[in-house]
């Protein structure tokens, strides 16, 4: 089987339960694991009775496909994702996105705990993706190309859209939410980086750093797809005054930001059009 068919078997086994059209797609990362229960969930469907979906094997990554109504649209959103250093490929990783564009979704909403490399950022900060750099060494449309889901060479121009980023940013003055706006690299993982490799990644323009996001981006333009992307600021990467981060550490962070995040997202959904 090739990746098409594997996509159209997930999306046929999810379209048998799940009825209606999809608008929005949303990936509920670190600082965004309640939003689920904002949701008026009508079907819930574990990753592992999902025709090839991979299944999330991170601590604090549920594992589910939440289908509901939230500010009268249509939502699919997963709980929990996938990352490289678990050991999936990059098309593994994009075979949900991919899926969502089959159940009709026109938008796609990430978010991520990173690590600050601005030292104007600080932990907590909530930071709206305005570009990001891949140094993951992989790309989800390396590979025969299908048509029936992109074009050989998709545009990158604008890989986070500015429509969403424009409406983000009046949710933030109307609602009084602080943010921030950054350009985020990803690497592989699963280790934390090097004093090093975080003074490299400050040089070459990067605000903050994550070890996921970039192959579903890639995977959302390429299936075309308006993507916004946020991330939690979990952590301070700042080579010159380095201190030890542990994962217990990045996930408290990312649940004490978690009401503000899930606030903003909130009417994020509201107002897209």
């Amino acid at each position: 089987m090739n990746d098409f068919e594997y996509i159209m078997e997930a999306t046929d086994f999810i379209k048998k339960i799940i009825k209606s059209n999809i608008e929005i797609g949303i990936i509920l990362g670190s600082g965004l694991g309640d939003f689920a229960n904002k949701i008026k969930i009508k079907e819930t469907i574990s990753y592992k009775d999902i025709p090839h979906f991979p299944v999330s094997t991170v601590e604090g990554h549920a594992g589910n496909l939440h289908f509901g109504e939230f500010g009268g649209k249509n939502i699919i959103a997963f709980q929990g994702r996938f990352h490289l250093y678990e050991g999936y490929s990059a098309s593994q990783i994009s075979l949900p996105i991919r899926v969502l564009k089959f159940l009709g979704a026109m938008f796609f909403i990430e978010s991520n705990a990173a690590g600050g490399l601005n030292p104007l950022f600080n932990k907590g900060d909530i930071v709206i993706i305005s570009d990001h750099i891949n140094f993951q060494g992989v790309n989800p449309l390396i590979g025969k190309n299908d048509e029936r889901i992109g074009v050989r060479f998709p545009d990158m121009s604008e890989p986070y859209s500015q429509e969403l980023i424009k409406i983000a940013e009046r949710i933030s003055l109307e609602e009084k939410i602080p943010v921030k706006k950054g350009i985020l690299v990803g690497l592989l993982g699963p280790n934390l980086e090097t004093k090093a490799e975080y003074r490299f990644l400050r040089y070459i323009g990067a605000d903050m750093v994550t070890m996921s996001t970039i192959p579903e981006v890639i995977a959302a333009n390429h299936a075309g797809l308006k993507v916004f992307g946020v991330s939690v600021v979990t952590d301070m990467c700042l080579p010159d005054n380095l201190k030890p981060a542990s994962f217990e550490e990045i996930l408290k962070v990312a649940s004490d930001v978690e009401p503000l995040l899930t606030k903003f997202i909130e009417n994020i959904i509201i107002n897209i059009n």
